[in-house]
């Protein structure tokens, strides 16, 4: 079976989490078979393990766990959120049990101030300042690192609906 793999990254703030649950919705809304992994809960440990303290050995652990499952239950098409996910397309296929995945990179972008906002709404603890900052340098790293044939969505100011539909003709679902 050829699994497809559709890849969510970007910066906090730039709307992956949302889009990703919208892709899933229009999805269902055309019957179409497919499975949503939110990546930022994949690697949610502390003390990192002895030898991961990238947290990337235990985060392809927990996708290949629960891949297996859906994969038992037939599933081809795999949507997964999280912001450096365009960058580890193979570590995301090795999880996937190193099948050849038809993979598509979706870099989701916003400004600085669109960032800003969105952040400033979701992070009302001590940490803001910390999430503003790692967002926008993941942002400028992202755009740099990503690899040939991402596509770059702008979301500032648009309804998710509209980026999410965006997203599924990027991947030709």
């Amino acid at each position: 079976m050829t699994y497809e793999l559709l890849l969510l990254g970007g910066g906090s703030g730039v709307g992956k989490s949302t889009v990703g649950f919208e892709v899933s919705v229009l999805l269902r809304a055309r019957d179409t078979a497919h499975c949503l992994i939110e990546g930022d809960a994949m690697d949610q440990i502390h003390p990192a393990p002895a030898g991961d303290p990238e947290r990337t050995a235990i985060t392809e652990r927990n996708i290949a766990a629960i891949w297996s499952n859906y994969a038992a239950l037939g599933q081809s098409r795999l949507v997964y959120t999280n912001t450096v996910s365009v960058l580890e397309a193979p570590m995301i296929g090795r999880a996937m049990g190193g099948t050849a995945a038809r993979t598509t990179c979706v870099l989701l972008t916003a400004e600085e101030q669109t960032v800003r906002r969105r952040l400033a709404q979701r992070e009302t603890g001590s940490q803001l300042a910390a999430h503003i900052e790692r967002s926008l340098f993941m942002a400028r790293h992202l755009d740099e690192k990503a690899p040939p044939g991402t596509v770059r969505i702008p979301t500032d100011g648009r309804p998710v609906e509209d980026i999410a539909r965006d997203v599924l003709r990027a991947a030709d679902w």
